[in-house]
């Protein structure tokens, strides 16, 4: 069965940044399944993936515009530190979320000078070229159950919500 839409694909992968650094990569023994076609993973990398199976390795390039984003400046800002009320001890490389006029945005703390915070709206691999080495271990169509919850469920049918 080749990858399409409504599939649950399982899969190993390595990312890498343009410096060949890993970045993330799935455990071993423990692949990544996702249901292909409903944004579970980033857009280019779906993309590569459609009408590949079950064995096929492939390294796949992922430029920001179809990964993470461009990096956008103005989801960079400074704030007072009285801003962020309730933080203890904050530190440069913090995650924290945000409240914004589109919701709740998670934000890296990028500074901190005296009583002024800089943080980043951006997602971390924003802007970043994005390389993968993919192997592909499974592929089957996706359940009802796991079409109407969008997402896959464990080995006999059953997630925990």
């Amino acid at each position: 069965m080749a990858i399409g839409t409504d599939s649950i694909v399982t899969l190993h992968y390595t990312l890498k940044d343009e410096a060949g650094v890993v970045i993330d990569q799935s455990e071993p023994g423990e692949p990544l399944a996702y249901l292909h076609g409903h944004g579970s993973i980033i857009a280019g990398l779906e993309k590569e993936l459609t009408g590949r199976n079950a064995g096929d390795a492939l390294t796949v390039t992922v430029v920001p515009a179809e990964g993470y984003g461009e990096y956008d400046n103005e989801l960079v800002q400074s704030v007072p530190r009285r801003a962020l009320r309730g933080i203890k001890d904050i530190k440069t490389g913090m995650r924290l979320h945000a409240q914004t006029a589109e919701g709740t945005r998670a934000v890296t703390v990028t500074k901190v000078i005296g009583d002024m915070v800089t943080l980043d709206g951006n997602h971390p691999l924003a802007g970043k070229i994005l390389y993968f080495d993919v192997r592909i271990e499974a592929v089957r169509a996706a359940t009802e159950e796991e079409l109407s919850h969008g997402h896959v469920h464990g080995p006999h049918g059953h997630h925990d919500h």
